[in-house]
């Protein structure tokens, strides 16, 4: 599990510590690409927040995967819908019987213009 590669995207690794490139400045330049707006106490939470998540991303980087082919799901997917198979359903009166409204035979809701 050693480290496998180096990426010059990472200036960042082998520094002590994340925290210490992550700085408020930072943080609110993020935050304002985001548009968002961080009280004083929220700067430093997100600094220690986004330093964790990049310290996960340096320990992601760092593992070996030459050997690891590219997926897209890590499960194998299956289609789980039942065929498409027509069935009785429900007379009309009875499925429009709780209707606020009914106009020919259908349910009558208000006409929306966005």
């Amino acid at each position: 599990m050693g480290c496998s590669r180096e990426s010059p995207r990472n200036s960042w690794r082998g520094a002590a510590s994340i925290g210490s490139v992550i700085d408020d400045a930072t943080v609110r330049h993020v935050a304002r690409l985001a548009r968002l707006h961080l009280e004083p106490d929220e700067v430093e939470r997100m600094r220690v927040e986004l330093s964790g998540i990049l310290e996960h991303v340096d320990v992601i980087q760092a593992l070996d995967l030459d050997d690891v082919p590219p997926t897209t799901h890590v499960l194998t997917l299956e289609n789980v819908m039942r065929d498409d198979v027509p069935a009785p359903s429900l007379p009309v009166a009875e499925a429009l019987r709780e209707a606020p409204e009914v106009v020919e035979d259908r349910f009558a809701v208000v006409k929306f213009e966005g």
